[in-house]
Order: structure tokens, then C-alpha cells, then sequence
């Protein structure tokens, strides 16, 4: 059975890596290869999932319960509060527009009540996960439509959580009364733990935990299956137990990391479960199911854009931001997948639901993609259109957020004298350090700072490195700083790279692999030494004042706490 299971696995995967070939020549995301590899393993053509299916739920659970808890780890309250009330705003318009449309034109289909809920709810979130890499690919994160857009998708995320409470906790018999004061009180439990637990708890355990990638990553995991299981245990859903157990990390220093090193882990059993909700596809039920899925995705292409277009309107956003942030939001989400999961298994619908929401995917998620890709194109075609309704009265200044401009990699030895000369310089520069203490210590200075491993991509990613202008690395390793250089220069070629090595063994790696400047500490200890026996006279009152300004620049490094 392990060996047949292992085969079926083999197979699945090599049939989704050669449609993720194809989504890549097509700059599709991947998630459209997980659900078309599923249409073809499944019951429509291989049928490779019939046996075992016990196995593949579980690992399609796993893949469920860490998307929630990334989710939960990465729902930045923060950012809601830089934008203000326009992601609040735009976000619940867009929820209740395209639940109550999307419920009616689902109710004059002939479907019940129940499934019209459901399948509307789902359709209502667009991808977060899809939105963010496509902006960051076109380096639209920081833009006026792109910080907003990302606000509302975590409003709607707050949303999905909330609706998945309900859901959990309605429509099992009981009277609505009683469902509901149950509704409020687990609500009050999970915010009490959550904030308990995030203040007085998580800290001490990750100050410890984090001095180690490999015991922070497998803390992170025990946590995550930990909290959800315990909550389960008490009565909430897995669902609900993942999502809390990643916004009690979501407030660390080391939110980042953690969740760098979580991702990975994730995308592998995501796939399992997109590739699982594929085969749901049947040919029996096709007929069936096409033309309501097709209605539903044109809603969303249309819908979406049109109401998100007319909302950043009336806050009087420009027609070209408001139009690009609408074009971001036409596709659904996979939170619309686990909703109607978790509706099914809690005996609300049992019918054609995932396959007509897969319908819907599909075609939204791939039509999406070029809407974002070529948005701009899109808006200087409709311009001469806009432009008939007169001059655009309103007026917004690409004002991005301040700008890193220097990032400095190790704070340790070399880097504390470099920041101390940016401070100085008054240069807007960032600390990039993987000692908790250090981190700690230069959060209490007010120094900008990220916790995280140079060497994970995943970590390099959610840097601001496409925009710095220079790189200064006091890394030792230079496994680490080749991968670093690697990474900098494929997304941007004008940043300086200055790096540091203590022999010349990987001294040409470094300068091929696209660094500008590589230190020599030994050699530049010479330097300053040969310096002070060509200037200063060979007497012991030389060294000793020398050996006061050395005692008192320790002072000051160790007064930063950088015990290393």
C-alpha cells in the first residue's frame, strides 16, 4: 500500500510539473497547474486518486491547516492602519456587492438558499496570495493602488476568518439564541488567548527558539499543530485553531522568518490539496456545472473591477488608481475553497459547490493574471474613453513610503561601525541580523531591523531589495553572501554590493557573482596599523591612548547589546 501510494504520488507530481512548465511559458501562477493536474489524475481521464484516498485527505489537511496559519501569521494589522479607511471602506463594498449579487444571480439559477450562500460567500475573496506576487513582480507593492489593494485583501481576510467562526459554530441543531451567545463568547476566548498568549507567552519562547534556524522551524511547526489541535480539542474547528495559532506568532520580531521558513512546507502540501480539489471534477456532472461556474467567473471579471473602480471613485482616488486597483481584485481566493470544505463538512451543502467553484478559479485566476500584468496597457486603452466625461479631478502623488536606502547585513564586528557612520550621515539605512538579541537590542535604539537568514530566498523576498541602493554585508560565510549577491542582482542590477571574506579562497565567487567591493578585514587592519607607524610617534603614550579610543568604542558597541 506505502509503495502503491508512493508511485501514485510519483506520478502526480511529475504530471504537475510538466503543466507547470506550460504555466510558466503562459505567466500563469501555479496554482492553475495544481488544479489542472488534479482534472487529469482525477476520475475525468487517469483516475490515479481512487486508491488511498484516506492518505491524500490527510495530506490535503495538512496543506488546509498551514495556509490558515501563514494566513494568520502574515494578517498585518498595521497596515490596515497606515491606509486608513480606505481598505476598510473598499473591502466591505466589495464583500457585500459581490455577496449579494453573486447570491441573487445563484438564487435565479434555481440554486437553494444554502448553496447560493455558500457558493456567493466563496466567490466574494479574491487571492492575497496571487494579488501580492504579481504586484511584487511588477514592483507595485509600494504604489498608490498597490498598498491599498493589499489593505483590502486583509480586510477580506479578516472577513473570511470571521465568516469561517460562523460557520463553524452555526446550523447544528441548536436554537439561534444559543448559537449565537455561543458565537460571542468562543469569539471573547480566542481574542483573550490570542492576546495573552502573543504578549506573555510567545516572546520569552522565540527569544530562545530563534538563536537556532532548524529549532525555530521545527518550534514553528509544533506550534502550529500544537495550538490547532488544542483548540480543537476545546471545541473550535482545525480551521480556526490554525488561523489563531499564526496571529499569536504574527506580532513576533521574527514574524518573517518564521514565516519564510513555514512557506516552503506549505506550498508542498498546498499542491496535494489544490490537486485533490481538481479531481472533483467529474464528466458526469459537467454538464451541470459549466455554465453556472462560467456566469459566476464573468461576474467576478466584470463585477469586481467595476465596483472596486467605483469605490476608490467616490473616495476620490484617481481613474487610473482606481481602475488598476479594481483589475488587481477579478479573481477568487483559495480561502473560497476551504470555506466551502469547511461548509461541507459541517453538513450545510453536499452538492456540485467545489466543482463549479473550480469552474470559477480557473477562468478568473487566468484571465486575472494578464489583467494585472498588462493593467497599465489596459488603462491607456480605455483613456480616450474616461477623458469623454472631461479632465479627472482628482489628483494623487505616487507617494510611496520612505525608502530604505542602505541595507546592512550583520550587525556583529564590521556592520555596528557602519551603522554608526549612516546614523551619522543622517542616511535612511536598515539592519538585517540573525541574533535575537541584537534584533531586540536595536528595536529598543528605534534602528530599523529585520530578523532573518541572508542565505533563505524566501526571507530575501519580503526585503525591500529591488529598490535599495546599497548592499553591505559583514557576513562571513560566503556560501551566504554568494547567495545574497545572486538574488540582489536579479532584481536589481544598479545596487552597490560591498561584502566581506576573511581569506581570498572565494574572493573571484564574490566579485563574478556581481559584487562591487569585497573588505579583507586582515588587510585592512594592516592598512589602519601601517597607517599608525607612518603618523604617530613609536611611544608608549601613542598605544595608550590609542587602547582608550578602542575601550571606549567597545562601550559603545557592547552598550547595544551586540554580545557576540
Amino acid at each position: 500500500m506505502t509503495e502503491n501510494i508512493f508511485f501514485q504520488i510519483t506520478i502526480i507530481l511529475g504530471i504537475t510539473v510538466s503543466i507547470a512548465f506550460l504555466m510558466r511559458l503562459l505567466r500563469q501562477p501555479l496554482l492553475i497547474a495544481y488544479l489542472v493536474a488534479g482534472i487529469f489524475a482525477g476520475p475525468m481521464f487517469l483516475n490515479l486518486l481512487e486508491h488511498g484516498g484516506q492518505t491524500f485527505d490527510a495530506l490535503a489537511e495538512f496543506g488546509v491547516v498551514l495556509l490558515l496559519f501563514v494566513a494568520g501569521l502574515s494578517l498585518n494589522i498595521q497596515h490596515i492602519k497606515e491606509i486608513g479607511k480606505v481598505s476598510l471602506i473598499s473591502g466591505i463594498a466589495q464583500v457585500v456587492f459581490t455577496a449579494t449579487i453573486g447570491a441573487v444571480i445563484l438564487l435565479l439559477m434555481n440554486f437553494d438558499f444554502v448553496q447560493s450562500l455558500y457558493l456567493a460567500i466563496a466567490i466574494t475573496f479574491s487571492s492575497t496570495i496571487i494579488i501580492i506576487k504579481l504586484l511584487t513582480d511588477k514592483k507595485d507593492t509600494e504604489t498608490v493602488y498597490g498598498r491599498h489593494t493589499i489593505g483590502l485583501m486583509i480586510v477580506q481576510d479578516i472577513i473570511a476568518i470571521a465568516i469561517m467562526m460562523i460557520i463553524t459554530s452555526v446550523g447544528r441543531g441548536g436554537s439561534w439564541s444559543m448559537e449565537v451567545a455561543e458565537l460571542v463568547g468562543k469569539s471573547l476566548i480566542l481574542i483573550a488567548f490570542i492576546i495573552i498568549t502573543a504578549r506573555f507567552v510567545v516572546p520569552k519562547i522565540l527569544d530562545s527558539v530563534a538563536k537556532s534556524g532548524e529549532f525555530l522551524f521545527i518550534f514553528t511547526v509544533t506550534w502550529c499543530f500544537g495550538i490547532a489541535s488544542l483548540l480543537y480539542w476545546l471545541g473550535f474547528s482545525i480551521e480556526i485553531g490554525a488561523i489563531v495559532a499564526g496571529l499569536t506568532l504574527g506580532s513576533s520580531p521574527y514574524q518573517r522568518e518564521i514565516a519564510s521558513r513555514v512557506k516552503p512546507l506549505r506550498d508542498f502540501f498546498l499542491v496535494i490539496f489544490f490537486i485533490i480539489l481538481g479531481s472533483e471534477m467529474s464528466l458526469s456532472n459537467l454538464g451541470n456545472v459549466w455554465l453556472p461556474g462560467l456566469i459566476l467567473a464573468i461576474f467576478i471579471l466584470v463585477g469586481n473591477p467595476l465596483v472596486l473602480y467605483l469605490t476608490f471613485r467616490f473616495l476620490k482616488f484617481t481613474r487610473r488608481n482606481s481602475l488598476l486597483a479594481g483589475l488587481t481584485a477579478a479573481q477568487v481566493s483559495e480561502f473560497g475553497f476551504v470555506l466551502l470544505i469547511v461548509g461541507r463538512g459541517a453538513g450545510h451543502i453536499n452538492g456540485p459547490e467545489l466543482e463549479i467553484f473550480t469552474i470559477v478559479a480557473l477562468t478568473t485566476i487566468i484571465i486575472s493574471s494578464y489583467l494585472i500584468t498588462y493593467n497599465e496597457k489596459i488603462y491607456l486603452f480605455l483613456k480616450p474613453f474616461f477623458e469623454m466625461f472631461g479632465k479627472d479631478s482628482c489628483v494623487q502623488n505616487e507617494s510611496k513610503e520612505s525608502e530604505i536606502d542602505v541595507l546592512v547585513f550583520g550587525y556583529h564586528r564590521i556592520g555596528w561601525k557602519i551603522c554608526d557612520a549612516l546614523a551619522d550621515k543622517g542616511v535612511n539605512f536598515a539592519v538585517v541580523d540573525y541574533n535575537p538579541l541584537v534584533v531586540n537590542k536595536l528595536k529598543e535604539r528605534n534602528i530599523n531591523s529585520f530578523f532573518g537568514d541572508a542565505s533563505d530566498v524566501e526571507f530575501l523576498e519580503t526585503l525591500p531589495l529591488s529598490s535599495v541602493k546599497i548592499v553591505l554585508s559583514t557576513i562571513p560565510e560566503a556560501d551566504d553572501q554568494l547567495t545574497l549577491i545572486n538574488y540582489i542582482r536579479g532584481i536589481n542590477k544598479k545596487a552597490l554590493i560591498v561584502c566581506s571574506l576573511y581569506h581570498v579562497l572565494h574572493l573571484d565567487d564574490l566579485y563574478e557573482a556581481g559584487a562591487n567591493y569585497v573588505m579583507m578585514p586582515h588587510l585592512l587592519g594592516g592598512q589602519w596599523m601601517s597607517e599608525v607607524l607612518k603618523h604617530h610617534a613609536w611611544t608608549k603614550e601613542t598605544f595608550k591612548k590609542l587602547r582608550a579610543e578602542q575601550k571606549n568604542e567597545m562601550k559603545l558597541r557592547y552598550s547595544v547589546g551586540t554580545h557576540a
